[in-house]
C-alpha cells in the first residue's frame, strides 16, 4: 500500500521503457520495501533534477539524452561518474544529490567476472554514452590495445582520443581478441534487428564477443558467436547488473541472486 512514508524512485529518459519500472517494483514487493518506481520523460532537465531534490525523491535513473546535461545541477559525482563525465543514477540523501554511473560499474564488474585478459586486443563499435562507459571501464581495467570504430567518425575519433586509444576507419581486416558492440544493431524492434554488428570473419577470429544490446538477450551477434563456440557476454547481464547496483544505492539492500533472476525475467516481459 502506498502511503505518506512511501519513498519514490524514478527514471528520466527521452524514451522511457518498462524494464526498470518492472524490475525495481518487483523487488520492492518481494522484499516488502515501502518504495515505488515510476518512469518519466522531460523537456526541462534542470527543473526535473531540481524537482528530485525539492520533492525528496530518493533515487533517479538517468538515460539518454540527459546523462551529461544533468551534471550542472548535482552536488557530487562519484568516481564512477567522474571517470566518464556521465551520469545514469542520482541518489538523494536529505537534499544532497550524488551521482553515479552504474553502466560503468556493471561493465567493470563483468570484465572482472569473466576474467578478460588486459593484454588482449579489443575493438569497440559505437561512440555514444554507453560506449563511453565501456571504453572507460576497459581503460581503467588496464587494457592498452583497444580500437574504437563508429559510423559517426567525429564522435568515434573523439571517444578514442579521450582515453588515449586509436580510431579505425573500417572493421575490415581489424581482428581483435574481444569484440564489443555498443550500437543498436541487433536490438528488438529496430531497423537492424536481424543484422550482425561485426563481420563474420572477425567474429570467427575473436575469443570473446560482448554485446551490450539488452533486448533481446540473444541478439544475432550473440547467437552467431555461440554457434562458433565463442565466449559471450550479453547486454542482458549489463542491464540487470546496472539495475541491481541502482537498487542497492537507493535502498541499501542487495537482493539474492535468485531474486535478481526472478525480477529480471519478470522485467523482460513486455519491456
Amino acid at each position: 500500500m502506498i502511503n505518506k512514508d512511501t519513498q519514490l524512485c524514478m527514471s528520466l529518459s527521452g524514451r522511457p521503457g518498462n524494464f526498470g519500472t518492472r524490475f525495481h517494483n518487483y523487488l520492492y514487493a518481494k522484499l516488502g520495501l515501502n518504495f515505488v518506481y515510476k518512469a518519466f520523460t522531460t523537456q526541462d532537465i534542470e527543473h526535473a533534477v531540481k524537482g528530485v531534490r525539492a520533492l525528496g525523491i530518493r533515487g533517479c535513473a538517468v538515460s539518454m539524452p540527459f546523462k551529461e546535461s544533468c551534471i550542472p545541477f548535482l552536488d557530487e559525482l562519484s568516481q564512477s561518474a567522474k571517470a566518464i563525465e556521465s551520469v545514469n543514477t542520482i541518489v538523494n540523501t536529505d537534499g544532497y544529490l550524488k551521482a553515479y554511473n552504474t553502466d560503468y560499474i556493471a561493465i567493470e564488474k563483468l570484465i572482472a567476472k569473466y576474467q578478460l585478459d588486459p593484454t588482449a586486443s579489443v575493438v569497440v563499435f559505437g561512440s555514444g554514452g554507453m560506449a563511453k562507459a565501456v571504453v572507460a571501464a576497459f581503460k581503467y581495467a588496464g587494457f592498452e590495445n583497444l580500437n574504437v570504430y563508429a559510423r559517426n567518425k567525429q564522435t568515434g575519433q573523439y571517444l578514442a582520443n579521450l582515453y588515449g586509444y586509436s580510431y579505425i576507419e573500417t572493421l575490415d581486416n581489424t581482428p581483435a581478441d574481444i569484440l564489443v558492440n555498443v550500437t543498436p544493431i541487433g536490438m528488438a524492434g529496430g531497423v537492424e534487428s536481424d543484422k550482425l554488428s561485426f563481420p563474420e570473419t572477425l567474429i570467427q577470429q575473436a575469443n570473446v564477443i560482448f554485446d551490450v544490446v539488452a533486448l533481446p538477450a540473444e541478439t544475432p551477434l550473440i547467437n552467431y558467436a555461440q554457434s562458433q563456440g565463442k565466449q559471450t557476454v550479453s547486454g542482458a547481464e549489463v542491464i540487470v547488473l546496472q539495475a541491481v547496483e541502482q537498487f542497492e544505492l537507493y535502498t541499501s539492500v542487495r537482493p539474492s541472486d535468485e531474486l535478481i533472476a526472478e525480477a529480471a525475467s519478470f522485467a523482460r516481459q513486455n519491456s
